[in-house]
């Protein structure tokens, strides 16, 4: 109350100072002092510390945190993951999901454990080797012929991702040639998915009649995300038929004609044609793993798979060119999705910026880190080709400004842009934690899109002479509402609004920042992580697990009875890698699929190549 009475009961005293020392200069000029000397004081006190100081403080006293005290966080991240899923193994075992606040169970990815699978090998690098044991047991027992839920109809993509990804990483951490057996039988239960003239999956298929059911139309990321899972298949049984699942999406997707989305693939597809249909883009919802696919099929065939390389680069440029953008106030990044197109110019962008899209960061970075972006010839790729505007209509104008930049510069500007701003999102909230999806806010909402293009504040920067940081990299303070600007909606500042205030335990921000840590060696990531780590043990913690919450905008948080696998195999396993002193997985080494499952890396002999009937590699 103090804070919103002090500004009324100050004013009225002061129209009685006023009226009394208005005739009176040096009375009236201590009065201003004094005015001012009790605003700061005000302001000061009722900002709430964190848009303040805090942050700044505390990430200068954590960047100089011990190696003993970062494997002690990491120890704590441990701690969690065994407190996470010892409450499953109790409660939801071998179901599908825990439900952390009720201690139900789920069965909602087929019924065949989900967060078993899942979670296999962040077990293994935690050395967790009892629970390990236990795991495989349920490996072991469980019959992929029945699907629990959905009509007995499994989910092709998520079992992919989830399933298929946890035995084969698994596999190849533990070498337990049972994890790569049961990785086969799954495999072999869902082959009747591909049953399409494009050879692009149908939705979903059931595993023990071998029906498949879905539209006709198939969404980008559930039919072009599964070429890491069946080419690292394919090399450790040498079975020709795993390559060619994989082969053929690749091969689809490159002979797309993409003219009206330069370049870029569409969120939706014919399954029957292999041709895109529409224009709407996206990098988050429907697409996000169907990009970063482009780029890790290339790294996990050692950098051969040339076809891959091109796409990517495709995709990115469009992305950089024409979806990132910079809001008006706070100068903050963000990539969002667009709704129509023509050969000559960029759609309509909704201005929507997903916790999905904060993968983007991490996949930028990535990038810039393995790729010979400056030398493209190395890798037989001619930059200034690959936009033609014959084939990919106003992708042109996306090459032809990059051409002026060093490449890997560019995306990794891009990559810490929009990573500060997926941080910002998360310490602007008294919860600590990030919203699903928030609206970025413009200054005329019947202003050209393309004057808030990232990548036009970069040029107007470096016409400027490259005075200051780049644009969207510099760090900002937080914007943290009180309860009351909340309700009244009335708060101002941040450049956004929540459209989806709830936290899902998601990973993609926490993923960003461990390849940055790895990319760029600055701490600030790492100290963002541990920060994000304590606001979910604060906000999310149950006692049989971790609870999804309802909206971030306040503390103590709301809760959900719902607690994802991928909590436990991707934002626990992000969180431990990065705080621990130890780097079991190196980018150069091991690719992770989109649900954080690690491959290794690797090449395929001559034999290999003349059995699979090879031909871009």
């Amino acid at each position: 109350m103090l804070g919103t009475e002090l500004p009324n009961m100050f004013t009225r005293k002061c129209s009685r100072i006023w009226h009394s020392s208005r005739h009176r200069p040096l009375l009236r000029s201590s009065f201003y002092g004094l005015v001012l000397l009790i605003a700061l004081y005000t302001l000061y006190h009722l900002v709430p510390r964190s848009t303040t100081d805090f942050f700044s403080d505390f990430l200068n006293a954590e960047a100089d945190a011990s190696p003993e005290i970062w494997n002690e966080r990491a120890e704590q991240v441990k701690q969690a993951f065994v407190h996470a899923y010892h409450g499953y193994e109790r409660y939801a075992s071998p179901n599908d999901e825990l439900k952390p606040i009720s201690r139900g169970k789920i069965n909602n990815f087929n019924g065949w454990g989900v967060t078993v699978f899942d979670s296999l090998d962040t077990i293994y690098l935690l050395g967790l080797n009892d629970e390990f044991e236990r795991a495989l047991t349920v490996v072991k027992q469980t019959n992929f012929s029945i699907s629990v839920g959905n009509d007995g109809f499994a989910p092709y993509f998520e079992t992919v991702i989830r399933y298929l990804g946890g035995l084969l990483s698994a596999y190849a951490l533990s070498k337990d040639h049972m994890l790569l057996e049961r990785a086969e039988d799954l495999a072999v239960v869902l082959d009747p998915i591909f049953d399409t003239p494009s050879g692009m999956p149908f939705y979903s298929v059931n595993p023990t009649t071998g029906e498949h059911r879905g539209p006709e139309i198939g969404i980008l990321a559930e039919i072009s995300s599964l070429q890491m899972e069946y080419t690292y298949l394919a090399k450790v049984t040498g079975r020709k038929q795993y390559f060619q699942r994989a082969d053929a999406v690749s091969k689809t997707l490159a002979r797309a004609k993409l003219r009206d989305t330069g370049g870029m693939f569409p969120i939706q597809w014919n399954l029957t044609s292999g041709e895109p249909i529409g224009y709407r883009l996206s990098v988050g919802a429907q697409a996000d793993s169907a990009h970063e696919y482009l780029l890790k099929q290339y790294l996990l065939t050692a950098k051969t798979d040339k076809t891959s390389l091109e796409m990517y680069l495709r995709a990115t440029t469009h992305i950089i060119t024409n979806l990132m953008y910079i809001s008006p106030t706070r100068h903050l990044a963000y990539v969002t999705d667009s709704a129509t197109s023509t050969f000559w110019e960029l759609g309509e962008p909704t201005h929507i910026f997903e916790h999905l899209s904060c993968f983007l960061p991490g996949m930028l970075a990535l990038g810039a880190h393995t790729l010979p972006l400056d030398n493209l010839d190395e890798a037989g790729i001619n930059f200034r080709n690959l936009g033609d505007q014959a084939t990919f209509g106003y992708a042109a104008k996306g090459f032809k400004t990059l051409r002026n930049y060093n490449l890997t510069e560019i995306h990794l500007w891009a990559a810490e842009s929009l990573a500060q701003t997926c941080w910002l999102t998360y310490a602007d909230q008294p919860s600590g934690l990030g919203p699903d999806e928030i609206m970025m806010k413009t200054i005329h909402h019947d202003s050209p899109p393309e004057n808030y293009l990232w990548i036009k504040a970069i040029e107007k920067w470096r016409k400027s002479g490259a005075r200051g940081p780049v644009p969207g990299v510099a760090d900002r303070r937080p914007v943290v509402y009180s309860e009351r600007e909340r309700l009244s909606g009335k708060g101002v500042g941040r450049d956004y609004v929540l459209r989806k205030p709830g936290y899902l335990l998601r990973p993609e921000t926490l993923e960003s920042f461990y390849i940055l840590w790895r990319v760029t060696g600055d701490s600030k990531w790492r100290t963002r992580a541990w920060a994000i780590f304590e606001a979910i043990e604060r906000e999310t913690k149950t006692p049989s697990g971790y609870a999804s919450l309802r909206s971030v905008e306040m503390s103590p948080a709301p809760k959900e009875d719902s607690m994802p696998s991928y909590f436990l195999a991707e934002t626990l396993k992000y969180l431990y890698l990065m705080l621990s002193g130890k780097d079991p997985l190196p980018l150069n080494e091991w690719v992770f699929n989109t649900e954080a499952h690690p491959f290794p890396v690797f090449e395929w002999s001559e034999e290999e190549k003349k059995a699979f009937e090879m031909s871009n590699t």
